[in-house]
């Protein structure tokens, strides 16, 4: 078809025109002509590679959090106990303050923590889960699910937890990498038991241990699956001819920005009805 004045006892398994050597290319099953390859190749999906190279974020967002407690330490002239302290006062989330209209406290508790030994285990919990995360879903995509945690963990102790409670800590935005690890490993095929385990553990040690914030864990854990699995799966829901990476990118990006619009709603209609 490409090269009339060559005889050939050849074809396309493909399409079936009769095809020279120079123009099949060996195939599967039989021999596809050069049309053919072309138009396949057009055809077949390119994987998208989302990760990032360094976690860069997660070290961040560590040093945000030490660096926070340090502060908070040297004006409480302590390390066991700094909820004295200027910046703890400013930051923490409780309801009176909250309910006088301070409603970035469902962001900066997330940043403060009442001892070393608190900082010191959510910050190893965070280097560990935090690094899998972005380095599988990419910088943007991990610190989107990392404040969604946080703001969803918060907006939970605001509706359903003790509004006299102080709150602090970034156990809600951790718990919530615990939620997105499981999807993307569900989303993997990849025996999710292990995980199933330690999210398990956690919440039974949420429920058992005097002092810790069950809402903000349980919040953060739903917030952060919810926005995992609108990275992962939310692309699917695009007609096939439409998911390109641009597509999945803002699929992905909505969906974490109406989950935090419904945890900064939450919160601060909560803290409206509030009276004291």
């Amino acid at each position: 078809m490409r090269h009339p004045d060559r005889p050939t006892g050849l074809a396309c398994s493909r399409c079936g025109r009769p095809a020279c050597p120079d123009c099949l290319t060996p195939a599967a099953v039989g021999q596809h002509c050069v049309d053919c390859v072309r138009a396949f190749g057009r055809q077949v999906p390119t994987a998208r590679t989302i990760g990032a190279k360094t976690a860069w974020a997660t070290y961040a967002l560590i040093a945000i959090n030490s660096a926070l407690f340090l502060i908070a330490s040297a004006q409480a002239r302590s390390i066991t106990e700094v909820r004295s302290s200027e910046v703890f006062v400013d930051g923490a989330l409780w309801g009176p303050f909250m309910a006088s209209g301070e409603y970035w406290r469902l962001l900066t508790a997330g940043f403060l923590h009442f001892s070393l030994i608190h900082v010191g285990v959510n910050m190893f919990s965070l280097y560990i889960l935090g690094r899998d995360v972005e380095l599988t879903l990419g910088t943007a995509r991990f610190l989107g699910i990392y404040l969604t945690s946080l703001l969803g963990g918060s907006a939970m102790v605001m509706l359903l937890g003790d509004p006299l409670a102080i709150n602090a800590g970034a156990s809600g935005a951790i718990f919530g990498l615990m939620g997105a690890t499981l999807i993307v490993v569900l989303k993997a095929k990849i025996p999710a038991s292990g995980v199933y385990g330690i999210i398990g553990l956690n919440v039974v040690l949420s429920f058992t241990i005097p002092g810790i914030s069950l809402w903000a864990h349980l919040g953060g854990l739903a917030f952060g699956a919810a926005a995992a699995a609108g990275i992962v799966y939310g692309p699917q829901l695009l007609p096939a001819d439409a998911r390109n990476p641009r597509n999945a990118n803002a699929v992905g990006f909505l969906a974490m920005g109406v989950l935090i619009a419904v945890a900064l709603a939450i919160g601060i209609v909560k803290a409206m009805t509030l009276t004291f």
